[in-house]
């Protein structure tokens, strides 16, 4: 419990007053021994055990009476299930929002849960008294100082957003502040759902963060406003994919999206889905059972004379709108073009044959090879992908440095591994060759849902299994593995840092190192998917997931000089130009257009459990508090009435225990009335 008037408990030893009165009134009279008397004393002991018990009861009244009084002037707060330590003024309050798009899910009474958390901190903090209010939003990830705690009602960073919030980035500006104002006592109060992939348990802000707090003598005590409840009857529609194919005479676009629902029901059911194409809205039916749909290659057709446009995807309106919508922009494929780079020519014929065809005949692909001297002359923005199979160059050679530009531009680079291995210590993407192995093995496991070796979009797995290798090299470094051999040595690995896609193929296409070339389909559809990942860094339109960074996006050479001045093309209204990168939405600035949508780990519901939480503030203050939209009731509550209230019981008490008693007839006694003096300082006849 804490007060808005601490300063006033300095009288709670008034409570004393009545015990002094007593002692007082005990003095006044004096003993007398009066043998007339001594036979009535007898008489009177059988009473006597129950008006000494009454008299120590009317001065329990009356001194509870008192400090009723004092804790009801001096205004307590309850703060029922949040459990607040201690009490006084507050020099700093902090208030960190979550704006994920989870937090916008709806709840009773039509509040998301954003607008509930902001009504309940404004309704609670306007009853405690600090000196300085600061705000720090998921989106703008900045402090900004409140004059006052009323002005939560008006900032527009209350809206929702597409964009992941990241928690500890947040707490990090938190001890960030600590660090530079040293307020002498702060309330930090995180409004947010707990879930998981906003807090990033496993991020290691969380130490540095504690460190911090944990090594300043300032009073910091941290609050989670949670709303974990997950929506009930919520629908989620999450894009995948857009693929624009070109007929003779027709073009189609082919979207992949997944479909997800709350409902408890398992049955089929048709889902209606709004298709709006260029601004033109149609309605498709698609067929759902269970509680999850994955749809791939829906096929929208489309004019062929078109250049570049947008569409959207929505369901009908439910929980959450936030995750009802998918965007996406298309174009007319670009060229595919793949520089193979090669010490040896002759040794990458399959290479160079496989790269220069594609299954789809709307797109056309080229193939140019050239000696890693020769490589620094060659426009690395006009390649979509690079076979590089010769030494890894050193980070200070110019062929380096073109390789870093083709993969920072967003081009996809694979290693075959070369015949020297006289430089096997220079190292690309965290990523360097080993010794050469000399030995028959077979693939036996890869990765079937993701990335070059993925199953075929109508669920068919690639003959991985098939795969042969006589030598192959080893691989040091951070990596995820794609496929390995059978005693678990790597064959192909994708790079884990960030930049552009980067693979080591750990054997050749030499007919003396694997089977690649003479199997050829696996080789076939490992390089076209390749092909197909770098070709988007090609054209003017993209998908992104929203972040809280402004648009950074590589684009095709030509378009560098155009300003960064976006316009929303289609999206949620009322969003500021500096919050565009997280809102979901199409953009455009000059040719260039960009279709936002939030990320795939926002459909994850689970939550962060009071565990990992009680280990991720461990050594600081640190209380949640779980709430409901709808619940009508504050985090503090005044309870001074409740203490008014136990002073006018008790002094009725005192008042009922003080009334003199019923005189008692006795046949056997003499009626008299003696006169004596309690405890309290009355006198009873």
């Amino acid at each position: 419990m804490s007060f808005l008037q601490p300063i006033i408990l300095f009288g709670l030893p008034l409570i004393a007053l009545p015990i002094l009165i007593h002692l007082i009134h005990q003095r006044r009279f004096q003993t007398v021994q009066w043998a007339a008397m001594a036979f009535l004393l007898a008489a009177t002991k059988m009473s006597k055990g129950y008006a000494r018990l009454r008299q120590w009861l009317i001065l329990a009244a009356r001194t509870l009476a008192i400090a009723g009084l004092v804790f009801a002037v001096s205004r307590p707060l309850s703060s029922g299930w949040l459990g607040l330590a201690a009490g006084g003024r507050v020099d700093t309050t902090i208030i960190l929002l979550d704006r994920s798009a989870s937090m916008s899910q709806v709840g009773v009474g039509g509040q998301s849960k954003l607008e509930a958390g902001v009504k309940r901190l404004y309704e609670s903090l306007g009853k405690l008294e600090s000196d300085h209010y600061v705000l720090i939003d998921s989106v703008g990830m900045r402090v900004i100082e409140l004059s006052s705690v009323d002005q939560l009602e008006d900032l527009v960073e209350y809206n929702g957003a597409s964009a992941t919030a990241d928690i500890p980035a947040m707490l990090e500006l938190v001890d960030e502040y600590l660090k530079n104002q040293k307020p002498s006592r702060t309330e930090v109060w995180i409004c947010s759902d707990h879930r998981i992939a906003d807090w990033n348990p496993g991020s290691g802000r969380w130490k540095s963060f504690r460190d911090g707090v944990g090594s300043r003598s300032q009073s910091v005590r941290f609050h989670s406003l949670a709303f974990e409840n997950a929506a009930i009857g919520n629908s989620r529609l999450l894009g995948k994919a857009v693929r624009r194919v070109e007929g003779e005479e027709s073009g189609d676009l082919l979207l992949s999206f997944r479909l997800q629902r709350e409902a408890s029901e398992s049955g089929s059911t048709v889902v209606p889905i709004q298709l709006e194409l260029d601004g033109v809205v149609k309605e498709i039916q698609i067929e759902m059972s269970g509680k999850e749909l994955n749809v791939t290659d829906y096929v929208v057709p489309i004019d062929p004379a078109v250049e570049r446009g947008w569409g959207r995807l929505s369901l009908p309106s439910d929980t959450n709108e936030q995750d009802n919508h998918f965007y996406f922009t298309y174009q007319k494929e670009p060229i595919r073009r793949t520089l193979i780079v090669a010490d040896d020519q002759e040794l990458v014929r399959p290479l160079l044959f496989a790269a220069s065809v594609t299954s789809n005949p709307g797109v056309i692909a080229e193939a140019d090879s050239c000696a890693p001297r020769d490589v620094v002359s060659s426009a690395a923005e006009s390649y979509s992908l690079v076979l590089w199979q010769s030494a890894i160059p050193a980070m200070t050679d110019p062929e380096f440095l073109w390789l870093q530009a083709h993969r920072n531009r967003g081009g996809v680079i694979i290693f075959f591994p070369p015949e020297s291995t006289s430089l096997n210590s220079n190292e690309f993407a965290s990523i360097k060759w080993g010794d050469w192995m000399k030995e028959l093995n077979q693939v036996t496991s890869w990765e079937l849902e993701q990335d070059l070796l993925s199953n075929t979009r109508s669920g068919k797995s690639l003959p991985v299994g098939e795969v042969k290798v006589q030598r192959y090299l080893t691989l040091f470094g951070e990596y995820t593995t794609l496929a390995s051999l059978g005693q678990g040595d790597p064959v192909l690995v994708k790079a884990i840092d960030s930049g552009g896609a980067v693979y080591f193929c750990a054997t050749s296409v030499s007919s003396l190192d694997s089977n690649l070339a003479t199997s050829g389909v696996v080789l076939f559809a490992m390089l076209q998917r390749a092909m197909e990942q770098g070709a988007k860094s090609q054209g003017f339109c993209r998908l992104t997931d929203a972040k809280r960074t402004p648009f950074q996006v590589q684009w095709p050479r030509g378009t560098r000089d155009v300003v960064d001045d976006w316009s929303q093309v289609a999206g949620g209204t009322e969003i500021i130009s500096t919050e565009q990168p997280s809102h979901a939405g199409v953009y455009q600035s000059g040719p260039r257009w960009l279709a936002v949508n939030r990320s795939e780990v926002e459909d994850n519901t689970e939550v962060v459990s009071d565990e990992t939480l009680a280990t991720l503030f461990e050594g600081l203050s640190f209380r949640t508090v779980r709430d409901e939209v709808g619940a009508e009731r504050s985090l503090i509550q005044e309870v001074w009435r409740l203490f008014l209230v136990i002073m006018l019981l008790m002094l009725l008490t005192e008042s009922a225990l003080s009334l003199p008693r019923r005189s008692i007839a006795r046949n056997d006694l003499l009626q008299t009335r003696v006169t004596g003096i309690d405890l309290a300082g009355s006198r009873s006849l």
